[in-house]
This record gives C-alpha cells, sequence and structure tokens, in this order.
C-alpha cells in the first residue's frame, strides 16, 4: 500500500485539487474536550496510521504541483 500512494504522480491539476480536499492538512481528530470544567486533551492519532506519512507526501507533492507547475495561490489549502 505504501509503496502505491508513493507511485503516484501528481501531473493534473483536477486531480492535485481532488488530494488537497480529501487529504486534511492536520490531524481532524485532535481535540479539547470541557467536561465537568476539565479539559480533556485528545492527542492525534493520525500519526498511529502505518500510511500517515505517504498521505501527508501525496498531499504535499499535489501542492507543490499546483504551485510550481500550475502557478496557483495554495493558501486556501494551508492551515
Amino acid at each position: 500500500m505504501r509503496r502505491l500512494i508513493d507511485q503516484i504522480e501528481v501531473s493534473d491539476r483536477h486531480l492535485a485539487h481532488l488530494i488537497c480536499r480529501v487529504i486534511p492538512c492536520c490531524c481532524p481528530f485532535e481535540r479539547d474536550i470541557n467536561l465537568f470544567g476539565r479539559t480533556v486533551h485528545i492527542p492525534a492519532l493520525c500519526e498511529l496510521n502505518p500510511v500517515y506519512n505517504e498521505l501527508v507526501g501525496l498531499r504535499f507533492r499535489a501542492l507543490s504541483h499546483l504551485a510550481d507547475d500550475c502557478g496557483e495561490d495554495i493558501t486556501r489549502y494551508i492551515c
């Protein structure tokens, strides 16, 4: 699975936009929850995903393609 993700070439503008929309820029599960006046912090669990680094790399390649090759403004995809 890791090799498959690493082999994806981002050479199409539409694919790059799709990747940037689907893969979040930060872990969506990290939160602070207030319970009975106390704050409980739930840490980011995305790093436990075995393909997390490959997905982050794919998103970075998509952002690089949009910025460098297509000359687009990528600020809407940055957290």
